[in-house]
């Protein structure tokens, strides 16, 4: 049996549901959370939905769902090196992207710019609306019905998002979570559990490892680039003393697994130097330190930071990657102007909610629900049956090659 440090979260303890319902007699809530967010709608389309090349692109690179995956698997990790509770760790990895739109970062930042006029549209916020509203499979309520913990995670695993006078931090609260938070109080003011502090840092741990792989794999840029950089290069330089002539795809993956397990070595270390100097008492004094208790050391830090900006010099920004960003913004856009001129055009499921719609910012509220849930795929399809464009015209940008 695992035995939790005295701050782990525990369920026993949960600040519970905003609907009550009856203990599962061999899972716990968290455990409970972490099933239901598996079986929803919304975790099932992360399968189409991508990180930074689109859908069709090729098989082997990651998807919202894989990427997912892989951060709830270092999640876990880190939380049971830790003592945390790793189901409420792998709870919030598992439903950290829900709320992301078609086409990754693009596909947000479109959508973004059209709800200015409407109160926004941020990832994490939708990820809230889609656990506590938009999905709709219970007899008793709308969502998943999620423990507060896991709610409080989702909505601010990357730090508090207003002062303690309830001022926002960085601009306007998205509306998706100043509506929940005045039904079920989500104390946006302070930091989260330490188990949403792992499931944000196991969200970079992966998506700097991934990234490094998939743009490997693209050709945006070769081995030789990366022995230019820090922690990349002298991974490299490891695998070759240790395994000379080692063949390119054997040296590529001891390379970044050592990548990988250099950043994850390092979030213990510093964590469990940072724990034992604070010494919360409890799940609810770590939410008080005032500061991020998981994070990566300075030194790791900074050179994460230049592997960062190299892979957006050379990948996010590559002309090939504008390129398909420019068109498929379209996409989006198109869709989303669409909508609101003819609501009519949105599926019968759809319509109830329309016709309840007060204003025009409800049903932009609507619209963009609809275009964020949609997939890669789906997106494209819906794009050239409505408005008659040619959805293979976005296969110039595939790559060529398995691994």
């Amino acid at each position: 049996m695992s035995v939790f440090a005295p701050y782990a979260a525990d369920p026993a303890i949960s600040r519970g549901r905003l609907h009550p319902e009856r203990i599962s007699t061999f899972r716990s809530a968290f455990q409970r959370d972490r099933d239901r967010i598996i079986h929803s709608s919304a975790f099932r389309r992360l399968k189409h939905k991508t990180q930074v090349f689109i859908e069709h692109e090729g098989d082997y690179y990651r998807t919202r769902l894989t990427h997912s995956i892989e951060v709830a698997q270092v999640a876990r990790t880190l939380a049971a090196a830790l003592g945390l509770n790793t189901d409420l760790a792998e709870a919030i990895a598992l439903a950290h992207d829900l709320g992301h739109t078609p086409f990754g970062h693009t596909g947000e930042d479109a959508l973004a710019e059209l709800m200015e006029p409407y109160a926004g549209f941020d990832h994490n916020a939708q990820a809230l609306r889609i656990v506590t509203r938009l999905e709709r499979h219970y007899a008793e309520f709308d969502g998943l019905n999620l423990t507060w913990e896991t709610l409080e995670g989702i909505a601010k695993h990357n730090g508090p998002l207003v002062n303690p006078d309830g001022s926002p931090l960085k601009g306007p609260l998205p509306l998706a979570l100043s509506e929940y938070d005045t039904l079920h109080a989500l104390d946006l003011h302070t930091h989260a559990s330490a188990e949403a502090q792992v499931a944000a840092i196991a969200d970079d741990v992966a998506y700097n490892h991934h990234d490094l792989h998939d743009g490997l794999r693209s050709g945006l840029f070769d081995e030789a680039d990366l022995m230019e950089l820090p922690i990349t290069g002298p991974a490299f330089a490891e695998v070759d003393a240790l395994y000379p002539g080692l063949d390119r795809m054997r040296r590529r993956h001891e390379a970044l697994r050592r990548v990988f397990g250099t950043m994850v070595e390092d979030v213990i270390a510093v964590a469990r130097h940072r724990l034992d100097a604070a010494e919360p008492t409890d799940a609810d004094a770590v939410r008080h330190l005032g500061v991020t208790i998981i994070r990566f050391s300075d030194r790791v830090f900074r050179e994460l930071k230049v592997i960062r900006q190299f892979l957006f010099t050379r990948m996010y920004r590559a002309p090939r990657v504008v390129a398909m960003r420019a068109e498929v913004t379209d996409v989006v856009r198109d869709l989303f102007l669409l909508f609101m001129r003819d609501p009519g055009h949105l599926p019968e499921e759809w319509r109830a909610d329309v016709a309840a719609a007060g204003d025009e910012a409800a049903l932009a509220r609507i619209v963009a629900d609809y275009v964020a849930g949609m997939t890669d795929r789906f997106a494209l399809q819906e794009h050239a049956r409505l408005l008659g464009s040619d959805a293979t015209r976005f296969t110039r940008y595939m790559v060529s090659g398995r691994e």
